[in-house]
Formats: C-alpha cells, structure tokens, sequence
C-alpha cells in the first residue's frame, strides 16, 4: 500500500478500531477454509475528513500543528512518516511536481490529498481544500 493508501485508511477506517462482529460467512469451515478469510473491508463513503482530523487533533497534545494546511503536520498527525522521502514518494503517487521540499510543492502537495480524498469519498471542507 502506497503512502495515500496509508492516509486513506487512517481517516476511513478512523473510528473502525472498536471490534468487528464477524460476517456469518467467514466462520471457518474444515472443507472450504477459504471460506475463513474474510473480504477486506470496503472504505467507508461520505466520510467526514474535517471532523475525523479536528477528532484526532484533539488526541494530540501540540493539537495536531497546523494539519490544515501543512503536509507535514497533516502526516505527523496520521502518525505517518513526514520525511522528504515519504513526502517526494507521495507527490509520485499524486503526480505533483515541482521542486522537492519547497513551500510550494507541499502546499500543492497537501491540497492535491484533500482532493484525492474527496475524490474516493471523503466529505473534505473547504477549510482544508485551499
């Protein structure tokens, strides 16, 4: 899984940590034990991004920096790797360009992930889009 795979299931799976109840169907079965595996969850849609970050600020005690506007504070708050690398390996994923670790990219950087959220069903306020 890619770095926006990570951040998409960070805040798509946010409040998913709580135990599952067990589909019927993935009881093992000593004939089929294919049947024991279950599908891996589907993300949900319509996920609220604004609330599950302003939730997991409120977890933080620095209150999560300026994760609104900032690549690296936004990562920082997933608990994911903020470093150049981890940010140039995002922005290959994104396909955003310009000089690596400038205050440009990573602003178009942070902007191009809201929009990638949006895009697969996150619900992304306009306070995190610009």
């Amino acid at each position: 899984m890619g770095i926006f795979g990570n951040i998409m299931d960070k805040i798509f799976h946010h409040q998913s940590a709580a135990p599952q109840p067990a589909p019927a169907e993935a009881t093992p079965d000593a004939a089929a034990p294919e049947a024991a595996t279950p599908e891996p969850a589907a993300a949900p849609q319509n996920v609220d991004v604004g609330a599950v970050l302003s939730e997991m600020a409120s977890m933080k005690d620095d209150g999560g920096g300026n994760y609104q506007t900032s690549i690296v504070d936004l990562l920082k708050l997933l608990d994911l790797d903020s470093s150049l690398s981890a940010r140039k390996q995002l922005a290959d994923e994104l396909g955003v360009s310009g000089e690596d670790g400038s205050a440009e990219k990573n602003i178009a950087l942070h902007q191009a992930v809201m929009a990638k959220l949006a895009e697969n069903g996150g619900v992304v306020p306009d306070s995190l889009r610009n």
